[in-house]
């Protein structure tokens, strides 16, 4: 069983280690995110899979003979979970899901957030701007690249208060015109 305070892996490795066009492809996800390492890419494909793994559930529930009113619930709490992150749109269905794509995923990590929000210059400096505890969601200092926003914290991304960021003067802040470009 093992010790249950231990923290597990929450990603798969892929099967095929050498296989050059998935490679190419997890580099150039990596450079256009400012992922750290390949972990972070597997960990948002591991979240997918698990998504698309409940939608193809729910499917198979739908045309056995189980419970309407389970189904109903079950695929409403997995719709509605994924509009609340902003992954999904309000009209969307099972068949959605399945088609998600791991950008997806990745568009809802706070460093990709802060960077598409004009707060870093590059996803890299998006990294550390929030690893250094100069970003917060809500008023709350956040130090994980990693966090998944829900679409109600997306407009409340701000240098944090006690950051130097906040001077408008400091070198290392974006330059952002007044009509919202840079």
């Amino acid at each position: 069983m093992g010790y249950p305070g231990k923290n597990h892996k929450r990603y798969e490795t892929p099967k095929r280690r050498f296989e050059k066009s998935r490679i190419e492809e997890e580099n150039k996800l990596l450079m256009e995110y400012g992922l750290r390492n390949k972990r972070e890419l597997w960990k948002a494909q591991s979240t997918l899979r698990g998504y698309r793994r409940a939608a193809r559930d729910l499917l198979a529930l739908l045309s056995g003979a189980a419970d309407e009113l389970f189904v109903d619930r079950k695929k409403n709490e997995l719709l509605g979970t994924l509009n609340r992150y902003g992954m999904l749109g309000e009209d969307s269905g099972i068949d959605d899901v399945l088609a998600m794509k791991v950008e997806a995923e990745l568009e809802r990590r706070l460093q990709t957030q802060v960077y598409r929000r004009g707060l870093a210059r590059s996803p890299k400096q998006a990294r550390q701007l929030i690893v250094h505890g100069h970003i917060a969601v809500g008023g709350r200092k956040v130090t994980i690249p990693g966090y998944r926003l829900q679409r109600a914290e997306e407009g409340t991304i701000r240098y944090y208060g006690g950051s130097p960021l906040t001077n408008e003067v400091h070198p290392e802040r974006t330059r952002i015109t007044k009509a919202g470009g840079r």
